[in-house]
Formats: structure tokens, sequence, C-alpha cells
């Protein structure tokens, strides 16, 4: 997004980019949307933002769906098993190198280190909850903000450049109570209503009720991006809710990375595979579908509230230090979070019942082309894919 709308357009300038980018990370849920929409709605106003939000994520919406039919229709047919065992691998990869390139741009002194490891000491011997070390990195970055900025004010954008949104240009529209509470209604009802019209029609215990109430609450706790919220997503609905099984929350982030889009699309996949398994009365892909639908709906409508009601008011604080204080330490925490995420994934397949010496062996491959020779995700996707394959139909 920064090559092609900083760099390559030129829409807007570097510094408005990356004060776009601060301010999404602040926010709950995914943040690249979150910045498609901020954009949009610098460069048009609502309907922008309308525009570039929804077509961000309706391309994958429809091929996650088509890709998710296909686990769950034909996932037990050999040649597809192999496939999808060969991709857990790229995912162990995918998420290690994740930890290393977010942790070498996070923690940029001992401080921040120490509150990346605090994080994931907490997350993972601990089990404190994930809002939970949100809330205390972003108090201790608020403080230390106050304190210690030598420390904590890492997070800053770089020089402008000419653009056709110029970074001195004032927004045009202004914040005031009527339109916050104009937006903030018009937005509520959009993200509600149809959740509450599917507990009314298939129950209140239901599970497309009981997904549009969790992704919902998901909207409003997670924080950093779709590495940071997969850890709660995963611990809630293979462990708590028992929707699917850790093997299918990889396959499903798997084919998360191989299409267009937001990572963050896995939460569809979850919500798919939720439904088939636990349909009710219903048609199992009938189920799986409205599951898909309700989770990408309760997913990705609170964006919008969140960015066209905050916006007007933060592009009047585009220079407020203790903001940036307080991204750069929720940023490190996230590096332990993703870190514990790292591990979860990598315990689940290589070590699943004693080692799995090609599980091992591919996952540092991999890991070592990404980060060495700069190997593609989508590259480390299909390799990995096709190895899995060669490799189980080798072993018989």
């Amino acid at each position: 997004m920064h090559a092609e709308l900083v760099e390559r357009k030129r829409w807007i300038s570097e510094n408005r980019f990356f004060h776009a980018l601060n301010f999404c990370m602040l926010l709950p849920g995914p943040e690249a949307q979150q910045v498609a929409i901020y954009i949009g709605w610098l460069l048009h106003r609502t309907w922008g933002g309308i525009a570039a939000g929804a077509l961000f994520v309706l391309p994958s919406a429809f091929l996650l769906w088509a890709l998710s039919f296909v686990y769950m229709r034909y996932g037990d047919v050999p040649a597809v098993a192999a496939v999808f065992y060969g991709l857990q691998s790229a995912v162990v990869a995918i998420v290690a190198a994740a930890v290393l390139r977010i942790g070498s741009k996070a923690l940029k002194n001992g401080i921040l280190w120490g509150v990346a490891g605090l994080a994931f000491a907490a997350i993972f011997f601990l089990k404190v909850p994930f809002v939970a070390i949100i809330l205390a990195a972003g108090a201790i970055g608020f403080a230390g903000g106050r304190f210690f900025p030598e420390k904590f004010l890492i997070a800053q954008g770089h020089g402008g450049t000419e653009s056709v949104l110029a970074d001195e240009e004032a927004s045009l529209e202004r914040p005031t109570w009527g339109r916050a509470v104009r937006v903030a209604s018009i937005c509520l009802a959009l993200w509600w209503l149809p959740i509450l019209a599917v507990g009314l029609w298939s129950g209140w215990e239901g599970i497309l009720f009981q997904q549009g109430l969790f992704f919902s609450k998901a909207a409003l706790v997670t924080f950093g991006g779709a590495y940071a919220v997969l850890p709660y997503v995963a611990q809630q609905a293979v462990e708590n809710y028992g929707w699917l099984s850790t093997g299918q929350m990889m396959a499903g982030l798997g084919l998360a990375e191989t299409t267009p889009g937001p990572l963050i699309m896995v939460l569809q996949f979850v919500g798919f595979v939720g439904a088939w398994q636990n349909p009710g009365n219903m048609d199992p892909l009938f189920a799986a579908t409205w599951g898909a639908a309700v989770t990408t709906w309760a997913t990705f409508l609170p964006c919008f509230l969140f960015v066209f009601l905050g916006a007007p008011y933060i592009e009047r604080l585009r220079n407020v230090k203790t903001l940036t204080a307080v991204l750069s330490t929720i940023t490190a925490a996230v590096v332990g979070v993703v870190l514990n995420l790292a591990v979860w994934f990598g315990w689940h397949v290589i070590f699943p019942a004693g080692v799995d010496g090609f599980a091992l062996a591919a996952s540092l491959i991999f890991f070592l082309g990404m980060v060495r020779w700069k190997w593609g995700i989508i590259t480390v996707v299909f390799t990995a894919s096709l190895v899995g394959l060669a490799y189980r139909l080798a072993a018989g």
C-alpha cells in the first residue's frame, strides 16, 4: 500500500500515510483495511472510505469461500490432505519470519525488548487475556512517553513527498457532535441489526448468532493486526468453543495467505468451518456460508465506525507525541504475542506426537528462505504444498 499510494501513484504524502497507519494501529481490528478506509476518506470523504474498505475485502472473501468449501468437502482425499500437510510447515515459517520482521522494526531498545518479553511470558505462561496485555502496554507507553520520551518515541513517519493530497492540507470534514452521533448511529445499526436478525431467525443459542457475538467482541478487543489477533481467536475458537481443530486453524491461515486482501480473512475460514461442523438443523454448506458471511460482517463493519468517527479528530492531532509512545509500546507487546503464536503453531506442527522430521526440516528451510533469500509468501505457500504432496506420495 505504501509503495502504490505514496511512491507510485503519489495520492498522499509519506507523513500522511504514516499518520494514518499510526492511528489505525491504535484501533482494534484489522489495521490494513482501516488504513484503506482512512486513505479513501482522505481522498474522497465518506464514499471514498466505503469504496476503499469494501473493495479491499470482497475479492478475497469470495475466493476464500471457494477454498474453504474445497477444504471441507475434499480435505479427506489423500492428495488434498497431503497438500495441507505441506502447507502447515509454510505457516510455521511465515509466522516465525513475521516475529523477526516486526521485532527488528519495533524493538529499538532494552525497554521495548523487555515489554515484548513480558507480553510473551504473560500470554504463554500465565494465560493473561490479550486485551489486558494491550491495555497494560498502552499504559506503560503513556507513562513512558511523558517521563522517558527518548526511549518510547520511535514509531514516527519520515520526510514528505509531493502528492495529490498535500501534507498540510486540512480535512474538509470538521469534527462535530452532530456528525459523531450520525456516524455512530448509522454504523452501529448496520453492524448489529443483521446479527440480531440472524439470532431471531436461527436461534440465540445457534452457531450463527454465537459467531456474530464472538467476532463482534474480537473486533473490539484485538489490536495490532492479523498476527496479533490470531492467538486470541485460536485460543477461543479452538480451545473454548471447539468450533475447529488446531490443524484446521493452521490450514485456514495457509489458505488466507494465498488469497489477495488482508490476512485477517482467516477469520472467515473459522466462521465457515465452525458452522459447517456445527450446523444444527441446517445443511452444512448453507450454515457454513452464513457463518462466513456473519463472521466477515462482524469483523470488518466496525472498522468503518472507528475510522469515520475518529479520523476528523486524529487529523488535528498529527503531532501528539504521547500517541506515538503508546503505539511504540503496543507494537512491542504485539511482538511478544506473535512470538507466542509462532511457538504455538510450531509445537503442534513439529511435535504432534514426537518429532515430525519432515515438518521440522521444511519449516527451517522455508524460514531461512524468507529471511535470508527473501522468498515471497506466495512462493513459500505453493512450494510447501507441492513438497508436502510429493513427500506423502513418496512415502506411500
